[in-house]
């Protein structure tokens, strides 16, 4: 996910014109991610999807205020991640998604191919679930994603240097998680 010209030329659209064509393509690039990304985060398909909707709501308000963007995928990652906190916030509990259907959206991931090659899915799932939140955001983020250190540093609001340590320490975690289950 770079910050291509397309994406310059989509935001500028937005941004000058109000022209909600432009923006409905935005969101044809970015909402299975984001989607992806949020599903990972809330119990349920249905609160993902609302989330994913409120993402790109509030991504047109903030576009429509004027304000500067330096990386458009960024930016929506970043309006959905706040989301998800927002959500969890609002609720006393924290709950995990549903294995099962958590287990189709990870086999669809290109990031994770490698690793499918070699461990079943359901036992990577199990094991990101086992991961402290920050390590399985980090994971989600640079390898199902697909996101480039930089992008999950403004994502996170960390350096990119920590998020390079974030990034080693959970895939060393989820490894150790796997091994320890065998």
């Amino acid at each position: 996910m770079q910050n291509t010209l397309r994406d310059k030329l989509l935001l500028y659209r937005v941004k000058s014109r109000k022209d909600p064509e432009a923006f409905g393509k935005i969101y044809d690039v970015y909402a299975s991610r984001i989607y992806r990304f949020l599903y990972f985060k809330v119990p349920s398909v249905e609160e993902a999807q609302d989330l994913t909707s409120d993402t790109f709501l509030r991504l047109w308000q903030y576009l429509q205020e004027g304000k500067p963007v330096k990386n458009l995928g960024a930016l929506t990652y970043q309006i959905a991640r706040n989301l998800a906190i927002d959500y969890y916030r609002s609720r006393a509990e924290r709950t995990q998604p549903p294995a099962e259907e958590s287990l189709e959206n990870l086999a669809d991931s290109r990031g994770l191919r490698a690793i499918e090659s070699h461990l079943e899915v359901g036992a990577i799932l199990q094991a990101l679930q086992l991961l402290k939140d920050e390590y399985r955001e980090a994971i989600i983020l640079r390898y199902v994603d697909e996101l480039s250190p930089a992008e999950i540093a403004t994502v996170l609001g960390k350096s990119r240097g920590n998020v390079r340590v974030i990034v080693h320490r959970a895939v060393e975690a989820l490894r150790m998680v796997l091994k320890e289950k065998g």
